[in-house]
């Protein structure tokens, strides 16, 4: 079994910053892509950010310029950094592990359980 766990919500004014990290651990032969996703109340979840195995990324035009996504795969270990973080920027953030090769000829997808960001004054 994998379990992907995320830490460093918290309470940040506007124009602050705030670093996530997810960590995956458990049996897998290798982690794939991992994704950042956000729910904010009453909203769809939506992708905020990507990062592939080699490191190519991608992010949602409402944060690019401003959030940074990377990985660290000898700690199978994702990271969020947000800078200038605005009042609708406030949601949940999750972890998403993508394709995790888990068995030879099996690759499963796991979400991790949430962490609270809020912007505000």
């Amino acid at each position: 079994q994998v379990q992907v766990v995320e830490s460093g919500g918290g309470l940040v004014q506007p124009g602050g910053s705030l670093r996530l990290s997810c960590a995956a651990s458990g049996r897998m032969l290798s982690l794939n892509a991992m994704d950042w996703y956000r729910q904010a109340p009453g909203k769809d979840r939506e992708l905020v950010a990507g990062i592939t195995s080699a490191g190519r990324t991608n992010y949602a035009d409402s944060v690019k310029g401003r959030f940074t996504i990377s990985r660290d795969n000898a700690k199978n270990t994702v990271y969020l950094e947000m800078n200038s973080l605005k009042p609708e920027d406030t949601a949940v953030y999750y972890c998403y592990a993508r394709n995790v090769w888990v068995a030879p000829g099996t690759f499963r997808d796991y979400w991790g359980q949430g962490t609270q960001v809020t912007v505000s004054s």
